[in-house]
């Protein structure tokens, strides 16, 4: 194969395939440096393969099968962003992965981050649906991974939930290609200034299903509790795995098919919203991670249900910086796990004394999330915030943004580094977390700094890029926009140290704390509990009524087929012959009379 082929073969296959291919070969790896050549170079060369893309909004590679034309590579700028986003996550997962081995891990969190890949760069419905599937079975043998009995029961509850929305989402395909026999989303409706987004009308057929399937993987409210259920089960690499692709995969999916959807706008709110309050009080701080996991993708749905331009780019550019800064914390705790076995806030404390950079690292992530000027989560969400204050009609709604703004910082921004690496001494003093920890952690702080300090390189790949450069020359670094976050986060530190100062913030405390995970976890055992009595004798009474009835049927059939009973009894020939002929004349009544 010569160079210009070899080029022209990577400007034309989907990225997510290199990282799945080098993904089979990961268990038979049996050199660290092989191991590590697999586990960064996949996406060394999927990055490689999406700069130099022979094209935008082009149909780079196709297969027809049973009838249909699937689009295995199309990328435009919405997938662009996600897709770098993705490919940039895998790397720095297996950077921070060196220290173990576990060879199922490796490769299923490849092949996660594989599909999730390939996922924003197809074209089509069905294409989508294998690498929703895809996704749904590599994540939980992450959940999976620490093999004890709390892991498998979460990985069962969360294989329910993944299960559950890929079935949805294959009914709703069903239906929708039936109707309109069409797959592609760039041919299902017209575009937004050129970008396919948006394109399903909530009223085609199957459309409510693909938004119920694709609402269970973004973690709607009622459908959430999966998410904290399994991510702090997982071990100190599994969280970061999975805080990574699962919901900003669902983010894009939003956007793509159901962007200005307006349910979205207030589904979003609410996510913002609810698990402020349970992060305030939960004692795990990778529980509390998941909570704030929750809210953040919020802004982003609710980005995607405004719809505007600004919107999409706020929605884009805030999974990118969420992605970066939401592993950076999670390797934080990943590695307080990994030296002191616990990340219970009741059991930590003290920490900076003896984990330095993994305190600086964990503090760059802290500043990112809360959106403080000059880090990453400052540059993305405002466009979020923005879009929800230029329209009246959402006033409710920015406030309810703000709020939740504003709660980040509380369980996120404060309570994670404060009750971690400060707070109480705990006495506890481990080591510094392992070199290849370290390292991940410093490239993902590196970045969250890079996005804050020049965010012209990001919103250069967003969607809509004359609007983000609009934003950023006019909008972003105004005087009034600046103060108003920096008010925002100064009153919020300020509650903080007063509740703490009042002792009224809420005491860390052990024990496990359910919202609707009450009902399958205490809510179904109670009700099939108070169920089982009267089931029970109803069964006795149905028993006894069926043993009732077989008696009776069993003494007349002994009375008719006994040796002196009717059914013994002989027939006259003339009463045979009677019948006979009542049978023969409705026989020829139906036929003549029909």
């Amino acid at each position: 194969m010569t160079v210009e082929r070899l080029a022209d073969w990577l400007a034309n296959t989907n990225p997510g395939f290199f990282i799945l291919f080098a993904a089979l070969f990961v268990p038979f790896a049996r050199s660290n440096i092989v191991r590590a050549l697999l586990l960064v170079g996949g996406p060394a060369v999927a990055l490689v393969a999406l700069i130099n893309a022979d094209g935008l909004s082009l149909n780079l590679s196709t297969l027809k099968i049973l009838g249909y034309e699937l689009v295995l590579y199309r990328p435009d700028s919405l997938s662009f962003v996600f897709g770098l986003a993705f490919i940039i996550a895998s790397a720095l997962v297996g950077i921070y992965s060196l220290h173990r081995r576990d060879a199922m891990q490796d490769s299923t969190a490849m092949l996660y981050a594989g599909a999730a890949v390939s996922a924003v760069f197809v074209g089509d419905l069905i294409s989508l649906f294998i690498m929703w599937e895809l996704t749904a079975i590599a994540s939980v043998f992450q959940v999976l991974a620490p093999r004890s009995q709390d892991s498998v029961r979460a990985a069962m509850r969360y294989l329910v939930f993944q299960i559950s929305s890929g079935l949805l989402v294959l009914a709703g395909v069903c239906m929708f290609v039936s109707a309109t026999g069409q797959t592609q989303f760039a041919l299902i409706a017209p575009s937004m200034a050129g970008l396919p987004v948006g394109v399903m009308d909530i009223a085609a057929p199957g459309a409510v299903l693909i938004l119920a399937g694709f609402g269970i993987k973004a973690a709607f409210p009622m459908v959430h509790n999966w998410l904290q259920d399994a991510y702090p089960k997982t071990t100190e690499t599994g969280a970061v795995v999975l805080s990574a692709f699962t919901t900003k995969l669902a983010v894009y999916a939003l956007a793509r098919y159901f962007a200005g959807l307006e349910w979205l706008i207030w589904i979003g709110a609410i996510m913002t919203v609810f698990p402020v309050f349970f992060a305030v009080i939960e004692n795990d701080l990778r529980k509390v991670l998941a909570y704030s996991l929750n809210n953040q993708v919020g802004f982003m749905v609710c980005a995607v249900g405004i719809g505007t331009q600004l919107a999409v780019n706020g929605a884009a550019a805030h999974a990118f910086a969420h992605i970066m800064y939401k592993a950076l914390l999670f390797m934080s705790m990943g590695a307080v796990l990994y030296r002191t076995g616990t990340t219970k806030a009741t059991d930590l404390g003290g920490l900076h004394r003896t984990m330095p950079w993994t305190t600086l690292f964990c503090l760059v992530g802290a500043a990112s999330i809360s959106a403080l000027p000059f880090f990453s989560g400052f540059v993305a969400k405002s466009m979020v915030m923005s879009a929800s204050y230029a329209d009246p009609a959402l006033f409710v709604v920015w406030i309810m943004l703000l709020f939740a703004s504003a709660g980040v910082l509380e369980h996120s921004g404060i309570k994670i580094p404060y009750f971690a690496f400060f707070g109480h001494d705990s006495g506890k003093r481990p080591q510094e977390a392992p070199f290849n920890m370290l390292m991940a952690m410093g490239l993902a702080a590196a970045l969250c700094i890079l996005i804050g300090v020049s965010p012209g390189w990001l919103y250069r790949f967003l969607p809509y890029e004359q609007v983000a450069r609009e934003y950023l020359a006019s909008d972003l670094w105004t005087a009034p926009h600046v103060l108003q976050q920096l008010q925002l986060l100064v009153f919020a530190m300020l509650a903080f140290m007063l509740l703490q100062w009042r002792k009224l913030y809420p005491a860390e405390a052990p024990g496990l704390i359910l919202d609707v995970e009450w009902l399958w976890r205490r809510g179904w055992p109670m009700l099939t509990s108070a169920l089982s009595a009267p089931m029970r004798q109803l069964g006795r009474w149905a028993g006894g009524q069926a043993g009732l009835i077989n008696g009776m049927v069993g003494g007349l059939a002994r009375q008719a087929f006994a040796p002196n009973g009717w059914a013994s009894a002989k027939v006259p020939f003339s009463v045979t012959a009677v019948c006979s002929l009542a049978i023969l004349g409705l026989v020829l009544a139906i036929a003549l009379f029909r």
